[in-house]
């Protein structure tokens, strides 16, 4: 077991992976912090966060702030003294106070080949524009996915692009490998981060729910795809049908170069047969 004093904040499954990874090498944090638990589903249930699901099934203490105020930040110092912080998929930018907190700064694995990628959603504009991607170990500061870089590695298949799970945790898993190789000579002083080179950063936008849109009739079939396999966990892809019914693809995919929907969802309707659906409108 390795004994260095880390918190670390994330929230949903791709954190989990990640803790998972540096579990199998001998790092467990002493703390999780991750958001409040929230209304899910059509049932509005109030669950955990993943994280805090896997905190608990761990014997791990969690923190779950609304904000990060200069009370939480006062309050995690008193638990102290930290090592270093780790951040993966936190989905709140933290505060320089409590950036510099421990002894080695604060650590982010962010899910891109940086300065390539920065921003809101990564893997989903990988999977729409990119020929490639990876993970990047960075360290973090006050702008967004701004600091110095430890170490990056590329992330290979056999063919891409590739869906959103698929990317996401094969992404968090080498994400988690590569933080964990480089933990303990980060603690030790024995690696330095190196600055990104901010002139050739691009950035990616928050996704939003009518992106999930595609023509299939004059679409680019390409386009159309890389949309469905990003979305394929939110918002999901759709199209309009002639007489203005929204059809939501279920499965699809790619044959000859050619966009191929398998099934969809009516509105108001069931899963079905994209043959299914057209053989009923024509009879």
């Amino acid at each position: 077991m390795n004994t260095i004093q880390f918190a670390f904040f994330g929230q949903d499954d791709f954190s989990v992976i990640i803790l998972q990874e540096l579990q199998k090498a001998g790092f467990t944090p002493s703390i999780i912090v991750t958001g409040p638990d929230k209304p899910v589903g059509r049932k509005q249930i109030i669950t955990p966060p993943p994280v805090k699901q896997w905190a608990t099934q761990n014997g791990i203490q969690v923190m779950q702030p609304e904000k990060l105020t200069e009370v939480f930040t006062a309050s995690l110092e008193e638990k102290g003294p930290w090592d270093v912080f780790i951040v993966a998929s936190y989905g709140k930018l933290l505060p320089q106070q409590l950036i510099d907190l421990p002894t080695r700064g604060t650590l982010n694995v962010h899910p891109s080949l940086l300065p390539r990628l920065r921003g809101a959603d990564p893997i989903r504009t990988a999977i729409l524009e990119e020929p490639h991607t990876g993970v990047s170990i960075m360290q973090l500061d006050k702008q967004m996915d701004h600091g110095p870089i430890l170490a990056k590695q590329q992330v290979i298949f056999n063919e891409w692009p590739v869906d959103f799970f698929t990317l996401r945790d094969r992404l968090a898993t080498l994400g988690g490998k590569l933080l964990a190789e480089n933990l303990i000579p980060w603690i030790n002083n024995d690696i330095q981060a190196v600055p990104q080179n901010h002139s050739v950063a691009t950035y990616t936008k928050k996704v939003a729910k009518e992106d999930g849109e595609i023509n299939i009739e004059s679409g680019d079939p390409i386009v159309n795809w890389r949309k469905y396999l990003a979305f394929l966990s939110w918002p999901g892809t759709y199209f309009y049908t002639s007489q203005g019914i929204r059809l939501k693809v279920t499965e699809a995919c790619l044959e000859n170069g050619i966009f191929v929907v398998k099934k969809v969802i009516p509105e108001g309707k069931k899963e079905m047969l994209y043959d299914d659906y057209l053989r009923g409108i024509t009879s």
